[in-house]
Parts: C-alpha cells; sequence; structure tokens
C-alpha cells in the first residue's frame, strides 16, 4: 500500500474527531420519538378534581355549540381561508349546512371543505380527548396562601390524582407547576412538592400518572435546575419509584433567562443542568414582557420581543429533542352576561357572541403566529380557549394538506430515483421537513391514519421520523 505524507497522523486525527463528533451527538440526539402535545391547560391547584379534565371538555364542547353552532359561523369568526365565500344570511347558511352535512357524495368547493373539515374534527376531537396535557397550578393560578392552606391543597390535589388515576379519567399528560426556586419562594415550592408526591405516592399504590412532569417557573440560573434534580434524586432514593423516573419542564419568563451576565443562552445552560431530566422549554409570555419593560397595552404572544426569545430558545435547543411551548392569549373568551332566571335579552345574547369571538379570533391568529414560527405547542387558560386551540392546529395543517401530499409524494418519487442509480440525493433536509410537517399533523389529529397514502409513505414510514430512514428502508427493499 502506497503510504501518504500524513499516514502516521491520521489515526490519532480520527480518534479525535471521532470523540468530538461522538460528544455533538449526545448532544444534539436529535427530536424526540414522543408525542408532543398541542397545549398545556393550566389550573389552581385548589380547583382541581379527579375529573377536571372530563367537565373541562364538556364546557369546550358547549362552547362551541353556542357561540359558533356550525361550521360557516366558525369559518367567518376566525376567517378560515376562503370564508368570504361563505353565505352570510343564516336561511343559506342553514340550507348549505343541511346540504354538506346530508350528503357524502356530492363534491363540495375547497372553502366549504376546509371549514367543514376543520368543524367535524374539532367536534371528534372535543368529544374524545379535548385535554392533553394539564397542570395543576401552586404558582400564579394559585397565588400566595398561608402555608397551612398550600399543605392542605397539595395533599387533597394529590388524591384527587391518584382518583383520576384509578377512574381513567386524566388526559394522557399531566403535572403540577410548584413556586419558583428564587429566595422568596424555594423552601414553599420544595415543600409542595413534597407533600404533594409523597401522598400520591401513598394513594396510587407508588406510582405516578403516566407523562407526569414537574413545571419549574421562572427559571434563571442553573442552580435551580440543579436543586430540583437533586430533590427529584432524594424522593426517588426513598420512594418506589425507579431513578429517573420524575422528569421537570422549565419556563422562560425573564430576559436572564435568555442571555446570562456573559452573553451565554441561559436557556442551555439551564437544560444541561437538568442531567437530561428536562423535557419541555416553555415561554411564559406576560412575565417575558413585563421583563422587557413592555406596557399591559402590548404585551401580547405576537410582540416582537417574544419572536426574539422564541427564536433564542429554538437555536439553542434546536436538534436536543426538548419540546418548547409557547404562552397563552390572556383575553378570555368570556361574555359580560350572566343568564338570570329571566334569560338573557336578544341585545346582551349579542353582546356575549360578539365578545366570545373576538376573543376567538384573537386567540386564533396568536395560535397561528405560533405555529408559523415552529412553535407546536402552548397554553389554554379556559375551557372555552380549548376548540380554537384544535380550529388553529387543524386548519394550519389541513389548508396545505393536498399541495404537501402531492409535493411528499413526488419528492419520494425522485429520492427513490437517485437512490437506485447511485446518483447523488442530497436535499434530505427538504423530505424531513415534508416528514415533520405530517408527522406533526397526524399527532394533532387534523389529519388521520387513512389520509397518509396520499403522500407515497405508510403509517410505519411516517412514525419512523427519519427521512433517511424511509430512504435507506426502501433502497434495502429494493435490493431484496
Amino acid at each position: 500500500m502506497t503510504t501518504t505524507l500524513i499516514q502516521d497522523a491520521i489515526t490519532d486525527i480520527l480518534t479525535n474527531l471521532d470523540r468530538a463528533n461522538d460528544d455533538f451527538g449526545s448532544r444534539y440526539p436529535g427530536e424526540s420519538s414522543r408525542r408532543q402535545p398541542v397545549h398545556t391547560i393550566y389550573g389552581g391547584a385548589h380547583l382541581f378534581k379527579y375529573d377536571t379534565a372530563v367537565k373541562m371538555g364538556h364546557l369546550a364542547l358547549q362552547s362551541l355549540k353556542n357561540y359558533a353552532p356550525n361550521f360557516v359561523i366558525l369559518a367567518q369568526c376566525l376567517q378560515i381561508p376562503g370564508y368570504e365565500s361563505l353565505p352570510t344570511d343564516e336561511g343559506e347558511i342553514r340550507e348549505l349546512v343541511s346540504r354538506v352535512e346530508g350528503s357524502s357524495e356530492e363534491p363540495i368547493h375547497r372553502s366549504i371543505w376546509l371549514a367543514h373539515t376543520v368543524y367535524q374534527r374539532i367536534l371528534k376531537k372535543l368529544e374524545q380527548e379535548p385535554v392533553e396535557d394539564f397542570r395543576l397550578d401552586f404558582e400564579d393560578g394559585f397565588g400566595s396562601r398561608p402555608d397551612a392552606e398550600e399543605d392542605e391543597v397539595a395533599i387533597n390535589s394529590a388524591k384527587a390524582v391518584a382518583m383520576g388515576m384509578r377512574e381513567r379519567t386524566l388526559p394522557p399528560y399531566i403535572g403540577i407547576r410548584i413556586k419558583p426556586f428564587n429566595k422568596e419562594c424555594s423552601r414553599r415550592g420544595i415543600r409542595t412538592l413534597d407533600l404533594f408526591l409523597n401522598s400520591l405516592l401513598a394513594e396510587a399504590d407508588g406510582k405516578l400518572p403516566e407523562n407526569f412532569v414537574v413545571t419549574l417557573p421562572k427559571v434563571e440560573i442553573p442552580e435551580q435546575v440543579t436543586a430540583l434534580v437533586n430533590l427529584f434524586e432524594r424522593i426517588e432514593a426513598k420512594s418506589s419509584l425507579s431513578r429517573g423516573a420524575l422528569e421537570m419542564e422549565i419556563m422562560i419568563e425573564t430576559t436572564q433567562s435568555i442571555f446570562d451576565s456573559q452573553g451565554r443562552a441561559t436557556v442551555r445552560l439551564l437544560t444541561e443542568a437538568s442531567k437530561g431530566r428536562c423535557i419541555g422549554a416553555h415561554f411564559g409570555t406576560y412575565d417575558y414582557t413585563a421583563s422587557c419593560n413592555v406596557t399591559a397595552q402590548y404585551q401580547l404572544m405576537d410582540n416582537p420581543v417574544c419572536d426574539f426569545a422564541r427564536h433564542v430558545m429554538k437555536v439553542a435547543l434546536g436538534g436536543t429533542g426538548i419540546f418548547l411551548s409557547d404562552g397563552a392569549t390572556n383575553v378570555m373568551p368570556v361574555g359580560p352576561h350572566r343568564a338570570g332566571d329571566s334569560g338573557l335579552s336578544p341585545r346582551q345574547t349579542q353582546e356575549n357572541i360578539d365578545i366570545i369571538q373576538r376573543a376567538w379570533k384573537l386567540d386564533y391568529d396568536h395560535i397561528r403566529h405560533s405555529l408559523a414560527h415552529a412553535y407546536y405547542q402552548g397554553w389554554d387558560l379556559h375551557p372555552a380557549q380549548i376548540p380554537i386551540r384544535y380550529a388553529a392546529c387543524y386548519t394550519f395543517f389541513l389548508e396545505g394538506f393536498q399541495a404537501s401530499a402531492s409535493r411528499l409524494k413526488n419528492f419520494m418519487e425522485k429520492a427513490a430515483q437517485a437512490t437506485l442509480t447511485d446518483d447523488v440525493f442530497d436535499d434530505a433536509a427538504t423530505g424531513q421537513g415534508l416528514l415533520n410537517y405530517f408527522l406533526r399533523a397526524l399527532n394533532c389529529g387534523a389529519i388521520s391514519e387513512t389520509e397518509i397514502p396520499q403522500t407515497g409513505l405508510t403509517l410505519e414510514e411516517i412514525q419512523s421520523r427519519s427521512f433517511l430512514k424511509i430512504l435507506q428502508g426502501r433502497r434495502s427493499q429494493g435490493e431484496g
């Protein structure tokens, strides 16, 4: 074999390079294979009951039926693409709804199909799984209360969660948000978590609910994360929990949690301090805008200062597998008038409708803004916001479904040809981007498994989550 000028150095060079590449791979393992919920609903821990999620689902469905009783009204309220072509006359709306829902064979215009499909899938979601993730809140939604009262709520709410486990009324994801680990609140936060978990494990035969997580708010320094990890380790050691059973998510709510005093991306330092236990980073819109001195009028989800912070979070945590979540719209879809013994007057009824639908539109626009910036999860604070969460997600994915399905199918054919002929096919990022689209759409219920074949892929291929793995699998089949 012919030697080269650097033959004696190649081994050392490759050894060092392999070590560096392995370290990079461990720090950036790629997207998580877990399902990510599309929302997290926060509610005061003192209000939580074993069937809270079920009741929230009923209220969400009732809100939709009361204030958008058909797909035309919802489409016009939210300005779903094509809404301009839908009728506004009540009689014409009733006729269109009756015609569309009465026939499964008659072809309908694209704008009608989108509005109707979104509405029907919202109804289905609200009937089957309205709440995906719920957080019992001991922070802002609970407030500052006497220690004895918070102790009691910690114990009783844990018992309610245990009952929900037995009755199968919990949402698929659940957890608690404790008080922050700053100087003022850390002792209270630690005590609440200790009491809650001790009571929960005692009531639930030493088990946690599936997908249980502890939310640590207002995190600013890695030492606060380290403290929670140390607490987890001690609780696991003194209970029936296996090592690593307790997981956490952090909340990014101040400028110091974006960059530290040395100009480093704090959010990455925070997650690294978790020793692999951090599964999510949630952005707190209103605390963050307040820390930027934004006045109340402009403390909105789509304020540019929020975009900057979210982009830093995305860049810092890209490829780590840690989920990102946006904040909440704090304008609640609640009408000012309550029906008494005599009911509401027509004027009062219309005022309720107008106010609730305006709040819905604001919420919808904020969620669409988040989705456009690749934030696929956010907070909901009220049951009446839940239908709009799904309306925004479903519209976002369905309005581009046909074009994206055709594009992916053509893309796969092109990729397969390049693979079979040994051509260089170096646009895998585009393929992965298309695959991610359908993964998210399938995950949130925007599309069903029966629609996957339109992409040219199988459900198993979609669920592999890797465009390169799909290509490798098809190449193996071709060679076989």
